[in-house]
């Protein structure tokens, strides 16, 4: 049974299956178009981490993340994790070989604009990634260094650090670790404001392009974080801080809302002010909403905007 031909010159979709008992052929309602070549695409932003069963961070807040600030977003699963708003009772790694095949899968056919790393937990799963930035060239690479989540559990081995730093920091735009993390890296805590800057200048040192030292572990009514790049340019971006106890994923959801603006062309001082103001609109809109017992996610839908287009290039 061929299709008709709408009067508009269109082919029009007949009935899926015979038509009703005692009526003869019918054509939907439903036309379909015949395009030209698009003109334009989305802006794609990568996503390879792990998944928070309880959807408050990892690849479950990046991809609201990346949909409320208008990109196409995309993952490749690093591990599976059984958690909540209470804890993280368990970790499933994917094999790194299946790691590849996902990273494969989505930039040879899709393509990839920016990528927001997140939880590697694993020494051959960072060398994954690393041979995959390489490989396809991926630009504007987004590494939030996942040790430890909300609720203080390790995520991370402790032999993958040392390989983290070698492979990953050198291929990053930028680091984004939280003051746990940043003590992880440079061996020693930081005690205060005034030993951000410090901090920040050790973290470069270990290799990165620019670091986003975030403070918001630090006592205080003022929530300040520090950016410092590799030029030297050095700022410091402070905030009232947003009484919550839904805090779960704030880190996930900064370094992937820096991805996504840095995909849609914005330099990384922008992409970085743009996200903490995104940040915080999300964590203000999720205060007062309760989502189990213990730590609960940001609302990352509170204010979405349509998804961007952008021109597809010729050739």
């Amino acid at each position: 049974m061929g299709a008709g031909r709408a009067p508009n010159g269109y082919a029009a979709c007949p009935h899926p299956g015979p038509p009703p008992e005692g009526e003869g052929e019918e054509e939907s309602p439903i036309i379909f178009g015949m395009t030209s070549a698009p003109t334009q695409r989305y802006a794609r932003v990568l996503s390879i981490a792990g998944s928070d069963s309880g959807g408050g961070a990892g690849i479950q807040a990046d991809l609201k993340t990346f949909a409320a600030l208008g990109c196409y977003g995309m993952t490749a699963i690093t591990a599976l994790t059984a958690q909540n708003t209470l804890g993280v009772s368990g970790i499933h790694g994917v094999p790194p070989d299946f790691l590849k095949a996902q990273i494969q899968a989505v930039v040879e056919d899709i393509g990839v604009d920016a990528v927001k790393l997140g939880m590697l937990h694993a020494p051959e799963v960072v060398e994954v990634v690393a041979w995959a930035i390489d490989r396809y060239q991926l630009k504007n690479v987004v590494l939030d260094p996942v040790m430890v989540a909300t609720s203080g559990d390790r995520l991370i081995a402790a032999e993958t650090v040392q390989v983290l730093v070698r492979e990953l920091f050198p291929r990053a735009v930028v680091v984004t670790p939280n003051l746990d993390e940043a003590a992880l890296l440079i061996g020693h805590a930081i005690d205060g404001v005034d030993a951000l800057d410090g901090a920040a200048d050790e973290l470069l040192a270990l290799g990165a392009k620019a670091v986003l030292l975030k403070g918001g572990h630090l006592p205080g009514e003022d929530v300040v974080d520090v950016l410092l790049q590799a030029g030297g340019e050095r700022k410091r971006l402070a905030s009232r801080r947003i009484a919550s106890r839904n805090l779960h994923g704030t880190g996930c959801t900064l370094s992937s809302a820096i991805a996504a603006h840095l995909a849609l062309g914005a330099a990384l001082p922008e992409a970085v002010e743009q996200a903490r103001a995104y940040i915080l609109g999300a964590m203000a809109a999720g205060a007062n909403v309760k989502v189990g017992a213990g730590h609960g996610p940001l609302n990352h839908g509170f204010a979405p905007v349509p998804t961007h287009r952008l021109p597809v290039k010729a050739g």
